[in-house]
């Protein structure tokens, strides 16, 4: 389990996720030595993945977003399975999720304008397996979006 320690060393791991090891150590009030080992032990038990880079698609051009609702054929075995295979091969899919009842999976689709993805929808979304049905929902806002967790 994490105690306040960890708890405050991942608090300012959201806040500046850019902070050196030293700055972040002297955030938390620890020696680098010791806010070291703590990150240490937290990516050793899963509690951090790692770091990476948050890059603004609409910074490169990525102007439209469509979310797609879609229900799989499940009289087939592998329809899970394949389609998330293929799926993931889409570059220009950026999100994918499954879930239990009505739909199956929802996949986010990043597109640099209508045409684009007019393209991306023809060309690589309607040719996944085992798709039954689709339900597309252009994307008009995103009003909150955090990656934080309340520690």
């Amino acid at each position: 389990m994490l105690d306040d320690v960890d708890r405050r060393i991942l608090r300012q791991m959201q806040a500046a996720p850019e902070l050196a090891n030293a700055e972040l150590a002297a955030r938390c009030d620890l020696t680098s030595a010791t806010c070291y080992r703590r990150i240490e032990k937290m990516q050793a038990s899963g509690v951090l993945g790692g770091q990476q880079a948050v890059i603004d698609w609409q910074a490169l051009g990525y102007a439209v977003e469509v979310s797609l609702r879609i229900t799989l054929d499940k009289t087939q075995t592998r329809a899970f399975d394949d389609f998330i295979e293929a799926a993931r091969e889409v570059r220009h899919v950026i999100e994918i999720q499954t879930f239990l009842g009505r739909v199956d999976v929802r996949l986010s689709v990043i597109a640099r304008d209508m045409s684009h993805y007019q393209q991306i929808y023809r060309e690589q979304i309607l040719s996944l397996p085992h798709i039954a049905d689709i339900e597309a929902l252009m994307h008009v806002a995103r009003i909150k979006q955090s990656e934080g967790l309340p520690l």
